[in-house]
């Protein structure tokens, strides 16, 4: 494990750059940031709310859900998100252009009705996204998440999936046929067959909302933010039980690859053949690398 920076605000949302710098989310300060080679951290963009990940997308451009902020427990140092943020500024999708730092509201509301706390995002080969709602927790309610496709010019937005309980980290199987989905609550791992653009096939009741069950856990802990890596397993960031769940995709864990703190909450693969594994270890507010067995599978419009 290489320590790459420290006193990051509760990082999210890694994206690995061709000149070794990585940019990612700072959940806690509403920033996009770059943590340059040599480890120092600089501001790209000032979003406010809670800036939740973050992807490449076309022109070059970067991709934030925006879960209009959480409110965090903070002590000697760490982070931790406990609720709704009191300055809560809605949820919405925003587009970073790297080489002006102009940002744009691309996606808040969908049929009317304001997005709550848009999570996670990846992008398919024809020119949209897909993206998670976590939903947002307050004092004694909170809100159902979902599921959601969009198109990358802002022109249109779908409810795909609804209510998945606490929808986290979201993924696409290496053909995009296959559409992963993590629930942060359950520590659960659901599957559906995309079928045509911005579609997925629903299996019928019993499941909770037509998708397959690929993977759970048998102890406590919670699942965050996925990647994929280039065989089609699954990499799931992993709460309470601190590191990287591996799942296969045909179901079943394979292997828990533990890592030093209790809210590891994302990862990207990049360096050489994306056999380095960049994890976000958010209590603590550190950037990770370490080596990975197996090439990460390389995302749409990525530069690397």
């Amino acid at each position: 494990m290489r320590v790459l920076a420290t006193g990051l605000q509760f990082p999210e949302g890694p994206v690995a750059m061709p000149d070794g710098s990585v940019i990612l989310v700072e959940i806690a300060r509403g920033t996009l940031s770059r943590v340059t080679p040599a480890g120092k951290v600089e501001i790209v963009a000032t979003l406010g709310g809670g800036p939740n990940s973050a992807a490449f997308g076309p022109g070059g451009k970067i991709y934030v859900p925006n879960n209009g902020g959480f409110r965090f427990h903070r002590e000697n140092g760490t982070f931790r998100p406990v609720a709704q943020a009191d300055d809560y500024s809605g949820g919405r999708i925003e587009v970073v252009d790297l080489a002006t730092g102009k940002i744009e509201r691309l996606y808040d509301r969908m049929n009317g009705r304001g997005l709550s706390g848009p999570n996670d995002l990846v992008f398919d080969d024809a020119g949209g996204f897909w993206f998670s709602d976590l939903g947002k927790v307050r004092g004694r309610d909170r809100d159902h998440g979902g599921v959601y496709w969009a198109r990358a010019d802002g022109s249109e937005i779908r409810e795909v999936i609804y209510p998945v309980l606490s929808a986290n980290g979201i993924g696409l199987s290496p053909d995009g046929r296959t559409l992963y989905v993590a629930e942060t609550e359950s520590a659960r791992l659901w599957a559906w067959d995309v079928v045509a653009l911005g579609e997925v096939r629903k299996l019928p009741w019993p499941s909770p909302h037509g998708g397959r069950l690929v993977g759970s856990m048998t102890v406590y802990q919670r699942f965050d933010s996925l990647k994929v890596a280039q065989s089609g397993r699954i990499c799931v960031a992993t709460l309470i039980n601190g590191g990287i769940t591996e799942i296969a995709p045909e179901g079943g864990v394979i292997a828990h690859h533990p890592l030093p703190d209790p809210m590891v909450t994302n990862l990207c693969f990049g360096g050489a053949d994306r056999r380095t594994a960049f994890v976000t270890l958010s209590h603590e507010g550190r950037l990770i690398a370490i080596d990975w067995h197996e090439p990460g599978l390389r995302l749409h419009h990525a530069p690397v």
